[in-house]
Protein backbone atom coordinates (compact mmCIF):
# COMPACT_ATOMS: atom_id res chain seq x y z
CA UNK A 1 0.00 0.00 0.00
CA UNK A 2 2.51 2.55 -1.15
CA UNK A 3 1.60 6.20 -1.25
CA UNK A 4 2.05 8.28 -4.35
CA UNK A 5 3.45 11.18 -2.35
CA UNK A 6 6.22 11.22 0.24
CA UNK A 7 5.24 9.57 3.50
CA UNK A 8 4.09 11.82 6.30
CA UNK A 9 6.82 12.69 8.80
CA UNK A 10 6.40 10.69 11.99
CA UNK A 11 5.08 13.57 14.08
CA UNK A 12 2.59 14.58 11.37
CA UNK A 13 1.52 10.97 10.91
CA UNK A 14 0.80 10.66 14.63
CA UNK A 15 -1.09 13.97 14.63
CA UNK A 16 -3.13 12.99 11.55
CA UNK A 17 -3.89 9.56 13.01
CA UNK A 18 -5.07 11.02 16.29
CA UNK A 19 -7.29 13.51 14.52
CA UNK A 20 -8.76 10.79 12.29
CA UNK A 21 -9.52 8.65 15.34
CA UNK A 22 -11.19 11.61 17.07
CA UNK A 23 -13.44 11.94 14.05
CA UNK A 24 -14.06 8.20 13.66
CA UNK A 25 -14.85 7.10 17.23
CA UNK A 26 -18.06 9.18 17.59
CA UNK A 27 -19.13 8.06 14.11
CA UNK A 28 -18.65 4.44 15.16
CA UNK A 29 -20.72 4.98 18.28
CA UNK A 30 -23.46 6.69 16.28
CA UNK A 31 -23.60 3.80 13.79
CA UNK A 32 -23.85 1.27 16.62
CA UNK A 33 -26.62 3.30 18.27
CA UNK A 34 -28.60 3.42 15.02
CA UNK A 35 -28.22 -0.33 14.57
CA UNK A 36 -29.26 -0.66 18.20
CA UNK A 37 -32.69 0.80 17.44
CA UNK A 38 -33.57 -1.95 14.94
CA UNK A 39 -31.77 -4.70 16.87
CA UNK A 40 -33.39 -3.83 20.21
CA UNK A 41 -36.76 -3.76 18.47
CA UNK A 42 -36.21 -7.28 17.17
CA UNK A 43 -35.11 -8.51 20.61
CA UNK A 44 -38.10 -6.93 22.40
CA UNK A 45 -40.53 -8.23 19.76
CA UNK A 46 -39.05 -11.71 20.19
CA UNK A 47 -39.97 -11.57 23.88
CA UNK A 48 -43.55 -10.73 22.90
CA UNK A 49 -44.37 -13.51 20.41
CA UNK A 50 -43.00 -15.44 17.47
CA UNK A 51 -45.34 -13.55 15.14
CA UNK A 52 -44.10 -10.18 16.41
CA UNK A 53 -40.48 -11.33 16.08
CA UNK A 54 -41.00 -12.41 12.48
CA UNK A 55 -42.94 -9.23 11.65
CA UNK A 56 -40.34 -6.85 13.06
CA UNK A 57 -37.45 -8.82 11.52
CA UNK A 58 -39.04 -8.77 8.07
CA UNK A 59 -40.03 -5.13 8.44
CA UNK A 60 -36.52 -4.09 9.50
CA UNK A 61 -35.11 -5.82 6.42
CA UNK A 62 -37.13 -3.32 4.35
CA UNK A 63 -36.64 -0.01 6.17
CA UNK A 64 -33.00 -0.39 7.25
CA UNK A 65 -31.72 -0.54 3.62
CA UNK A 66 -33.73 2.63 2.93
CA UNK A 67 -32.05 4.27 5.92
CA UNK A 68 -28.62 3.28 4.61
CA UNK A 69 -29.46 4.58 1.13
CA UNK A 70 -30.52 7.96 2.54
CA UNK A 71 -27.49 8.10 4.81
CA UNK A 72 -25.17 7.31 1.90
CA UNK A 73 -26.76 9.94 -0.31
CA UNK A 74 -26.22 12.56 2.39
CA UNK A 75 -22.49 11.72 2.60
CA UNK A 76 -22.17 13.84 -0.54
CA UNK A 77 -23.07 16.85 1.60
CA UNK A 78 -20.33 15.88 4.08
CA UNK A 79 -17.71 16.09 1.32
CA UNK A 80 -19.05 19.45 0.09
CA UNK A 81 -19.10 21.01 3.56
CA UNK A 82 -15.62 19.68 4.40
CA UNK A 83 -14.11 21.20 1.24
CA UNK A 84 -15.86 24.54 1.76
CA UNK A 85 -14.72 24.62 5.38
CA UNK A 86 -11.15 23.85 4.37
CA UNK A 87 -11.28 26.60 1.74
CA UNK A 88 -12.52 29.12 4.31
CA UNK A 89 -15.75 29.64 2.34
CA UNK A 90 -18.05 29.09 5.29
CA UNK A 91 -20.61 31.52 3.92
CA UNK A 92 -21.39 29.07 1.10
CA UNK A 93 -22.22 26.18 3.43
CA UNK A 94 -25.68 27.46 4.37
CA UNK A 95 -27.19 27.18 0.91
CA UNK A 96 -25.71 23.70 0.41
CA UNK A 97 -27.24 22.41 3.65
CA UNK A 98 -30.63 23.90 2.75
CA UNK A 99 -30.56 22.22 -0.66
CA UNK A 100 -29.61 18.92 0.97
CA UNK A 101 -32.54 19.45 3.32
CA UNK A 102 -34.94 19.64 0.38
CA UNK A 103 -33.46 16.42 -1.00
CA UNK A 104 -33.78 14.76 2.41
CA UNK A 105 -37.41 15.86 2.69
CA UNK A 106 -38.20 14.36 -0.71
CA UNK A 107 -36.40 11.10 0.10
CA UNK A 108 -38.13 10.86 3.48
CA UNK A 109 -41.59 11.35 1.97
CA UNK A 110 -40.90 8.84 -0.81
CA UNK A 111 -39.63 6.30 1.73
CA UNK A 112 -42.70 6.90 3.91
CA UNK A 113 -45.03 6.32 0.97
CA UNK A 114 -43.13 3.19 -0.06
CA UNK A 115 -43.34 1.70 3.44
CA UNK A 116 -47.05 2.56 3.62
CA UNK A 117 -48.19 1.20 0.28
CA UNK A 118 -45.75 -1.42 -1.05
CA UNK A 119 -45.24 -4.00 1.73
CA UNK A 120 -48.54 -5.79 1.14
CA UNK A 121 -47.60 -6.51 -2.47
CA UNK A 122 -44.06 -7.56 -1.48
CA UNK A 123 -45.32 -9.90 1.23
CA UNK A 124 -47.83 -11.44 -1.19
CA UNK A 125 -45.02 -12.17 -3.68
CA UNK A 126 -42.89 -13.67 -0.87
CA UNK A 127 -45.86 -15.79 0.28
CA UNK A 128 -45.50 -14.54 3.86
CA UNK A 129 -48.14 -16.07 6.20
CA UNK A 130 -51.13 -13.75 6.61
CA UNK A 131 -50.75 -13.27 10.37
CA UNK A 132 -47.08 -12.24 10.05
CA UNK A 133 -47.76 -10.05 6.99
CA UNK A 134 -50.53 -8.16 8.79
CA UNK A 135 -48.31 -7.48 11.82
CA UNK A 136 -45.37 -6.46 9.60
CA UNK A 137 -47.55 -4.05 7.60
CA UNK A 138 -48.74 -2.39 10.84
CA UNK A 139 -45.12 -2.11 12.03
CA UNK A 140 -43.95 -0.55 8.77
CA UNK A 141 -46.90 1.85 8.62
CA UNK A 142 -45.85 3.20 12.01
CA UNK A 143 -42.17 3.38 11.02
CA UNK A 144 -43.17 5.26 7.86
CA UNK A 145 -44.16 8.30 9.95
CA UNK A 146 -40.56 8.53 11.15
CA UNK A 147 -38.85 8.35 7.76
CA UNK A 148 -38.98 12.13 6.99
CA UNK A 149 -37.42 12.76 10.41
CA UNK A 150 -34.75 10.14 9.77
CA UNK A 151 -33.88 11.73 6.42
CA UNK A 152 -33.71 15.20 7.98
CA UNK A 153 -31.51 13.92 10.78
CA UNK A 154 -29.14 12.34 8.25
CA UNK A 155 -28.85 15.69 6.43
CA UNK A 156 -27.99 17.58 9.62
CA UNK A 157 -25.60 14.85 10.67
CA UNK A 158 -23.82 15.07 7.30
CA UNK A 159 -23.55 18.86 7.79
CA UNK A 160 -22.09 18.49 11.28
CA UNK A 161 -19.71 15.72 10.19
CA UNK A 162 -18.48 17.84 7.28
CA UNK A 163 -17.86 20.62 9.80
CA UNK A 164 -15.35 18.24 11.44
CA UNK A 165 -17.72 17.94 14.42
CA UNK A 166 -18.80 14.28 14.62
CA UNK A 167 -19.77 14.02 18.29
CA UNK A 168 -23.36 15.31 17.87
CA UNK A 169 -24.11 12.29 15.67
CA UNK A 170 -23.21 10.08 18.63
CA UNK A 171 -25.16 12.15 21.16
CA UNK A 172 -28.40 12.25 19.23
CA UNK A 173 -28.22 8.68 17.95
CA UNK A 174 -27.91 7.66 21.62
CA UNK A 175 -30.86 9.94 22.41
CA UNK A 176 -32.95 8.08 19.83
CA UNK A 177 -31.93 4.74 21.31
CA UNK A 178 -32.67 5.98 24.85
CA UNK A 179 -36.18 7.00 23.76
CA UNK A 180 -36.76 3.78 21.84
CA UNK A 181 -35.94 1.31 24.62
CA UNK A 182 -38.43 2.31 27.36
CA UNK A 183 -41.11 3.41 24.90
CA UNK A 184 -40.79 0.15 22.99
CA UNK A 185 -41.10 -1.93 26.16
CA UNK A 186 -44.20 0.01 27.19
CA UNK A 187 -45.98 -0.12 23.83
CA UNK A 188 -45.03 -3.69 22.88
CA UNK A 189 -46.04 -5.27 26.21
CA UNK A 190 -48.62 -2.71 27.35
CA UNK A 191 -49.18 -1.12 30.73
CA UNK A 192 -50.58 2.04 32.38
CA UNK A 193 -53.82 1.71 30.44
CA UNK A 194 -52.18 0.88 27.09
CA UNK A 195 -52.93 -2.61 25.69
CA UNK A 196 -50.05 -4.72 24.33
CA UNK A 197 -49.45 -3.52 20.77
CA UNK A 198 -46.73 -5.98 19.75
CA UNK A 199 -45.10 -5.18 16.41
CA UNK A 200 -47.21 -2.03 15.99
CA UNK A 201 -45.92 -0.70 19.31
CA UNK A 202 -42.36 -1.37 18.21
CA UNK A 203 -42.97 0.61 15.01
CA UNK A 204 -44.43 3.55 16.93
CA UNK A 205 -41.42 3.59 19.29
CA UNK A 206 -39.04 3.49 16.33
CA UNK A 207 -40.76 6.44 14.63
CA UNK A 208 -40.79 8.49 17.84
CA UNK A 209 -37.07 7.80 18.36
CA UNK A 210 -36.37 9.13 14.85
CA UNK A 211 -38.19 12.37 15.62
CA UNK A 212 -36.36 12.68 18.94
CA UNK A 213 -32.99 12.45 17.18
CA UNK A 214 -34.05 15.06 14.62
CA UNK A 215 -35.34 17.56 17.20
CA UNK A 216 -32.18 17.12 19.26
CA UNK A 217 -29.98 17.81 16.24
CA UNK A 218 -32.15 20.77 15.18
CA UNK A 219 -31.82 22.40 18.58
CA UNK A 220 -28.10 21.77 18.76
CA UNK A 221 -27.24 23.10 15.31
CA UNK A 222 -29.29 26.21 16.06
CA UNK A 223 -27.65 27.02 19.39
CA UNK A 224 -24.13 25.56 19.37
CA UNK A 225 -21.42 28.18 19.01
CA UNK A 226 -19.35 26.14 16.56
CA UNK A 227 -21.96 26.63 13.78
CA UNK A 228 -22.67 30.32 14.35
CA UNK A 229 -20.57 31.43 11.36
CA UNK A 230 -22.89 29.50 9.03
CA UNK A 231 -26.10 31.21 10.23
CA UNK A 232 -27.95 28.10 9.07
CA UNK A 233 -31.34 29.06 10.48
CA UNK A 234 -31.36 32.69 9.29
CA UNK A 235 -34.20 32.19 6.86
CA UNK A 236 -34.75 29.30 4.44
CA UNK A 237 -33.19 29.04 0.99
CA UNK A 238 -35.63 28.08 -1.76
CA UNK A 239 -34.91 24.99 -3.89
CA UNK A 240 -32.29 25.77 -6.55
CA UNK A 241 -32.30 23.19 -9.36
CA UNK A 242 -28.61 23.57 -10.25
CA UNK A 243 -27.53 23.04 -6.64
CA UNK A 244 -29.99 20.18 -6.14
CA UNK A 245 -28.73 18.34 -9.21
CA UNK A 246 -25.10 18.92 -8.22
CA UNK A 247 -25.70 17.40 -4.78
CA UNK A 248 -27.63 14.49 -6.28
CA UNK A 249 -24.87 13.80 -8.82
CA UNK A 250 -22.46 13.61 -5.92
CA UNK A 251 -24.58 11.83 -3.33
CA UNK A 252 -26.79 9.39 -5.25
CA UNK A 253 -23.86 7.22 -6.43
CA UNK A 254 -22.81 6.84 -2.77
CA UNK A 255 -26.31 5.79 -1.77
CA UNK A 256 -26.50 3.34 -4.68
CA UNK A 257 -23.08 1.85 -3.81
CA UNK A 258 -24.07 1.28 -0.18
CA UNK A 259 -27.45 -0.10 -1.22
CA UNK A 260 -25.73 -2.47 -3.66
CA UNK A 261 -23.56 -3.90 -0.88
CA UNK A 262 -26.55 -4.35 1.43
CA UNK A 263 -28.60 -6.07 -1.25
CA UNK A 264 -25.67 -8.36 -2.13
CA UNK A 265 -25.77 -9.74 1.39
CA UNK A 266 -29.57 -9.98 1.22
CA UNK A 267 -29.42 -11.96 -2.03
CA UNK A 268 -26.84 -14.35 -0.56
CA UNK A 269 -29.18 -14.93 2.39
CA UNK A 270 -31.96 -15.83 -0.03
CA UNK A 271 -29.70 -18.12 -2.08
CA UNK A 272 -28.66 -20.17 0.95
CA UNK A 273 -32.22 -20.47 2.27
CA UNK A 274 -32.60 -23.81 0.49
CA UNK A 275 -29.85 -25.36 2.63
CA UNK A 276 -32.02 -25.62 5.75
CA UNK A 277 -32.53 -23.94 9.10
CA UNK A 278 -29.11 -24.81 10.55
CA UNK A 279 -27.29 -23.14 7.64
CA UNK A 280 -29.59 -20.11 7.73
CA UNK A 281 -29.11 -19.68 11.48
CA UNK A 282 -25.32 -20.08 11.32
CA UNK A 283 -25.09 -17.62 8.43
CA UNK A 284 -27.13 -15.02 10.34
CA UNK A 285 -24.99 -15.49 13.48
CA UNK A 286 -21.72 -14.97 11.62
CA UNK A 287 -23.05 -12.09 9.51
CA UNK A 288 -24.60 -10.25 12.45
CA UNK A 289 -21.42 -10.37 14.53
CA UNK A 290 -19.13 -9.35 11.67
CA UNK A 291 -21.51 -6.49 10.85
CA UNK A 292 -21.03 -5.17 14.38
CA UNK A 293 -17.24 -5.45 14.06
CA UNK A 294 -17.43 -3.65 10.71
CA UNK A 295 -18.65 -0.44 12.34
CA UNK A 296 -15.11 0.70 13.22
CA UNK A 297 -13.66 0.39 9.68
CA UNK A 298 -16.84 2.00 8.36
CA UNK A 299 -16.35 4.91 10.73
CA UNK A 300 -12.74 5.29 9.57
CA UNK A 301 -13.95 5.45 5.96
CA UNK A 302 -16.52 8.13 6.81
CA UNK A 303 -13.90 10.09 8.76
CA UNK A 304 -11.53 9.88 5.77
CA UNK A 305 -14.19 11.57 3.64
CA UNK A 306 -14.10 14.49 6.08
CA UNK A 307 -10.31 14.62 6.45
CA UNK A 308 -9.48 14.31 2.75
CA UNK A 309 -12.21 16.77 1.76
CA UNK A 310 -10.95 19.33 4.27
CA UNK A 311 -7.35 19.06 3.03
CA UNK A 312 -8.45 19.48 -0.57
CA UNK A 313 -10.51 22.53 0.39
CA UNK A 314 -7.36 23.97 1.97
CA UNK A 315 -5.62 23.56 -1.40
CA UNK A 316 -3.26 20.86 -0.05
CA UNK A 317 -3.60 17.82 -2.38
CA UNK A 318 -0.30 16.38 -1.12
CA UNK A 319 -1.56 16.30 2.46
CA UNK A 320 -4.87 14.83 1.24
CA UNK A 321 -3.04 11.97 -0.49
CA UNK A 322 -0.74 11.34 2.47
CA UNK A 323 -3.53 11.35 5.03
CA UNK A 324 -5.73 9.14 2.83
CA UNK A 325 -3.11 6.38 2.72
CA UNK A 326 -2.30 6.88 6.38
CA UNK A 327 -5.99 6.41 7.17
CA UNK A 328 -6.04 3.14 5.28
CA UNK A 329 -3.37 1.77 7.60
CA UNK A 330 -5.66 2.66 10.49
CA UNK A 331 -8.57 0.87 8.80
CA UNK A 332 -6.33 -2.15 8.27
CA UNK A 333 -5.26 -2.08 11.92
CA UNK A 334 -8.92 -2.02 12.99
CA UNK A 335 -9.66 -4.97 10.70
CA UNK A 336 -6.72 -6.97 12.08
CA UNK A 337 -7.92 -6.27 15.63
CA UNK A 338 -11.37 -7.51 14.62
CA UNK A 339 -9.81 -10.59 13.03
CA UNK A 340 -7.95 -11.34 16.27
CA UNK A 341 -11.21 -11.12 18.20
CA UNK A 342 -12.80 -13.60 15.79
CA UNK A 343 -9.90 -16.05 15.97
CA UNK A 344 -9.79 -15.98 19.77
CA UNK A 345 -13.49 -15.91 20.58
CA UNK A 346 -15.36 -17.41 17.61
CA UNK A 347 -16.84 -20.31 19.59
CA UNK A 348 -17.85 -18.14 22.54
CA UNK A 349 -19.50 -15.65 20.22
CA UNK A 350 -21.47 -18.35 18.40
CA UNK A 351 -22.62 -19.76 21.75
CA UNK A 352 -24.07 -16.36 22.67
CA UNK A 353 -26.41 -16.58 19.69
CA UNK A 354 -27.40 -20.25 19.77
CA UNK A 355 -27.36 -23.32 22.00
CA UNK A 356 -27.67 -25.78 19.12
CA UNK A 357 -24.32 -27.58 18.56
CA UNK A 358 -24.74 -27.86 14.77
CA UNK A 359 -25.41 -24.12 14.46
CA UNK A 360 -22.43 -23.26 16.67
CA UNK A 361 -20.03 -25.47 14.71
CA UNK A 362 -21.02 -24.08 11.33
CA UNK A 363 -21.07 -20.50 12.62
CA UNK A 364 -17.50 -20.94 13.91
CA UNK A 365 -16.38 -22.13 10.46
CA UNK A 366 -17.98 -19.11 8.82
CA UNK A 367 -16.49 -16.75 11.40
CA UNK A 368 -13.03 -18.07 10.53
CA UNK A 369 -13.74 -17.22 6.89
CA UNK A 370 -14.76 -13.79 8.16
CA UNK A 371 -11.13 -13.14 9.14
CA UNK A 372 -10.36 -12.54 5.45
CA UNK A 373 -13.78 -10.99 4.98
CA UNK A 374 -13.01 -8.28 7.57
CA UNK A 375 -9.66 -7.29 6.09
CA UNK A 376 -10.89 -6.84 2.53
CA UNK A 377 -14.09 -5.12 3.65
CA UNK A 378 -12.20 -2.67 5.86
CA UNK A 379 -9.83 -1.74 3.04
CA UNK A 380 -12.54 -1.23 0.44
CA UNK A 381 -14.71 0.94 2.71
CA UNK A 382 -11.68 3.00 3.76
CA UNK A 383 -10.56 3.60 0.18
CA UNK A 384 -14.13 4.42 -0.87
CA UNK A 385 -14.30 6.98 1.94
CA UNK A 386 -11.09 8.65 0.76
CA UNK A 387 -12.38 8.78 -2.82
CA UNK A 388 -15.60 10.40 -1.61
CA UNK A 389 -13.45 13.10 -0.04
CA UNK A 390 -12.19 13.72 -3.59
CA UNK A 391 -15.86 13.84 -4.69
CA UNK A 392 -15.11 10.85 -6.92
CA UNK A 393 -18.38 9.02 -6.33
CA UNK A 394 -19.59 7.70 -9.69
CA UNK A 395 -16.44 5.64 -10.21
CA UNK A 396 -16.86 4.18 -6.71
CA UNK A 397 -20.43 3.22 -7.58
CA UNK A 398 -19.46 1.51 -10.85
CA UNK A 399 -16.53 -0.34 -9.28
CA UNK A 400 -18.58 -1.59 -6.35
CA UNK A 401 -21.49 -2.66 -8.56
CA UNK A 402 -19.09 -4.76 -10.63
CA UNK A 403 -17.25 -6.12 -7.60
CA UNK A 404 -20.37 -7.05 -5.62
CA UNK A 405 -22.76 -8.21 -8.29
CA UNK A 406 -20.42 -9.71 -10.89
CA UNK A 407 -17.28 -10.83 -9.08
CA UNK A 408 -18.88 -11.46 -5.68
CA UNK A 409 -22.21 -13.05 -6.54
CA UNK A 410 -20.81 -14.71 -9.66
CA UNK A 411 -18.00 -16.46 -7.80
CA UNK A 412 -20.34 -17.17 -4.89
CA UNK A 413 -22.73 -19.02 -7.18
CA UNK A 414 -19.82 -20.90 -8.78
CA UNK A 415 -18.24 -21.92 -5.47
CA UNK A 416 -21.54 -22.45 -3.67
CA UNK A 417 -23.59 -24.32 -6.29
CA UNK A 418 -20.64 -25.78 -8.19
CA UNK A 419 -19.85 -25.98 -11.87
CA UNK A 420 -21.46 -28.92 -13.71
CA UNK A 421 -18.85 -31.39 -14.86
CA UNK A 422 -16.07 -29.62 -12.94
CA UNK A 423 -16.75 -29.79 -9.20
CA UNK A 424 -19.58 -29.97 -6.71
CA UNK A 425 -20.53 -26.87 -4.82
CA UNK A 426 -19.22 -25.97 -1.39
CA UNK A 427 -22.60 -24.82 -0.10
CA UNK A 428 -22.69 -21.87 2.28
CA UNK A 429 -18.88 -21.90 2.52
CA UNK A 430 -18.72 -21.24 -1.22
CA UNK A 431 -21.03 -18.26 -0.95
CA UNK A 432 -18.85 -16.79 1.80
CA UNK A 433 -15.81 -17.29 -0.40
CA UNK A 434 -17.72 -15.33 -3.03
CA UNK A 435 -18.26 -12.50 -0.55
CA UNK A 436 -14.52 -12.42 0.11
CA UNK A 437 -13.81 -12.38 -3.64
CA UNK A 438 -16.26 -9.53 -4.22
CA UNK A 439 -14.97 -7.37 -1.38
CA UNK A 440 -11.33 -8.08 -2.28
CA UNK A 441 -12.04 -7.14 -5.90
CA UNK A 442 -13.60 -3.89 -4.73
CA UNK A 443 -10.58 -3.13 -2.51
CA UNK A 444 -8.09 -3.76 -5.34
CA UNK A 445 -9.97 -1.74 -7.98
CA UNK A 446 -10.70 1.13 -5.60
CA UNK A 447 -7.02 1.27 -4.60
CA UNK A 448 -6.06 1.63 -8.26
CA UNK A 449 -8.66 4.37 -8.61
CA UNK A 450 -7.32 6.21 -5.55
CA UNK A 451 -3.82 5.99 -7.04
CA UNK A 452 -5.02 7.56 -10.25
CA UNK A 453 -7.18 10.27 -8.66
CA UNK A 454 -4.57 11.39 -6.14
CA UNK A 455 -1.81 11.38 -8.78
CA UNK A 456 -3.93 13.49 -11.11
CA UNK A 457 -4.63 15.97 -8.34
CA UNK A 458 -0.95 16.14 -7.40
CA UNK A 459 0.18 16.63 -11.00
CA UNK A 460 -2.40 19.34 -11.70
CA UNK A 461 -0.96 22.71 -10.59
CA UNK A 462 -4.39 24.37 -10.73
CA UNK A 463 -5.82 24.96 -7.25
CA UNK A 464 -8.97 22.93 -6.70
CA UNK A 465 -10.64 25.22 -4.24
CA UNK A 466 -14.41 25.52 -4.66
CA UNK A 467 -15.25 28.33 -7.07
CA UNK A 468 -17.30 31.24 -5.78
CA UNK A 469 -21.03 31.02 -6.35
CA UNK A 470 -23.50 33.87 -6.74
CA UNK A 471 -25.40 34.81 -3.59
CA UNK A 472 -28.34 32.41 -3.15
CA UNK A 473 -31.89 33.64 -3.26
CA UNK A 474 -33.70 33.29 0.06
Amino acid sequence: MASLSPALPRIDRIRASRYLCRLALPICGAQLAQIGVSTSGIVMAGRSSTVDLAAVSIGASLWVPLMLFMSGTMIGLTAVVAQLLGAGQVERIRVQVHQAGWIALAMGLIAACALSWLPSAVFALMDIPAEIATAAEAYLLAVAFGMPALAGYQALRAYSDGFNHTRPALWFSLLGLAVHLPLGLWLIFGGAGVPPLGALGCGIATAVSMWASLFGMLAYTKRARIYQRVALWRGLTAPQPAQLFALLRLGLPIGVAIFAEVTMFAVVALLIATYGTVVIAAHEVALNFTSILFMMPLAVGMALTIQVGTRLGEGRPGAASQEAWNGLWIALAAALANALVVVLFARQVAALYSTEPAVIELAVELLYLAVLFQVSDALQIGIAGALRGYKDTRAVMLITLFAYWVAGLGSGLAFGRGVPGVFDGLGVHGFWIGLIVGLSTAAALLALRLNWVSRRRLDDPTPHRPTPAPPPST
